[in-house]
């Protein structure tokens, strides 16, 4: 899936003694896509092989997959679930006036987004690309001598923005599980954009800005990941803009 190219940069400086990616948000409003899924869930697999399966920009749109826990109680526990990934579904049932959750769910900006497939897709972000950010953010990564990794995050939001709060992820790609109980007994599982760490929100100041640093362990740099920062309104729950970073190896 191509779409279109806008300002985007991200880029590597090898040296003896670091490395620094970097990436700046687009001119135009790049959507968030959220997967709710979870390893204990039978109709969940096609919905992570979609995701995974999405050839995108990251001027296009921006991947996440949350693996809830409130599956795990019937004989599998997905590896990669978190309290905090349902109760965060939860918090956007109710910004969508739903009485329940599900899985799979996409969410695309912030609602529900059924019937998921290319097509929709396509159409649906090419009408989020002809509306102006609401925010600006960034995201560099650089590696000190000791290999310990340091995540920098910022966003500054439009006048017009009255209540927005940040959100960091770190998303890792490639991931297998063999699943030995559940509704998926005996079945391989692959995964991609799949949160591992969470973080948010943050309210943004008076001066509707944010800057944000995490340190995070050296392990990361092996691992086929990222980072995301997302700007929503709190009032809605709508997401304002996106921006991911895949960390250089």
């Amino acid at each position: 899936m191509r779409i279109v190219t806008a300002a985007f940069f991200a880029l590597c400086l090898p040296s003896a003694l670091a490395a620094e990616c970097a990436a700046k948000s687009a001119a135009h409003t790049v959507p968030l896509l959220e997967l709710y899924t979870s390893e204990g869930c039978s109709s969940c697999p096609p919905a992570d092989k979609w995701l995974s399966s999405l050839n995108v920009k990251p001027t296009e749109v921006t991947p996440l997959a949350f693996h809830v826990d409130y599956w795990d109680y019937i004989g599998w526990k997905d590896t990669y679930s978190k309290a905090e990934y349902s109760t965060r579904q939860r918090k956007m049932a109710a910004f969508n006036f739903a009485g329940f959750i599900y899985t799979p769910q996409f969410l695309l900006s912030g609602k529900d987004f059924k019937g998921w497939d290319n097509t929709r897709l396509i159409k649906s972000l090419a009408i989020a690309h002809t509306l102006p950010a609401r925010a600006q953010l960034a995201l560099s990564a650089s590696t000190a001598a000791n290999g310990n990794l340091t995540l920098n995050a910022s966003a500054t939001a439009t006048d017009d923005v009255k209540n927005a709060d940040v959100f960091v992820a770190i998303y890792e790609n490639k991931l297998v599980s063999q699943v030995n109980a559940g509704e998926n007994n005996g079945r391989e599982l692959k995964h991609d954009y799949v949160v591992r760490e969470f973080f948010g929100a943050y309210p943004m100041n008076s001066g509707k800005q944010l800057n944000k640093q995490f340190n995070l362990s050296k392990l990361w740099k092996t691992r086929d990941a990222g980072a995301v920062i997302f700007v929503q309104d709190a009032s809605s729950g709508e997401i304002l803009q996106s921006l991911a970073l895949k960390f250089c190896s």
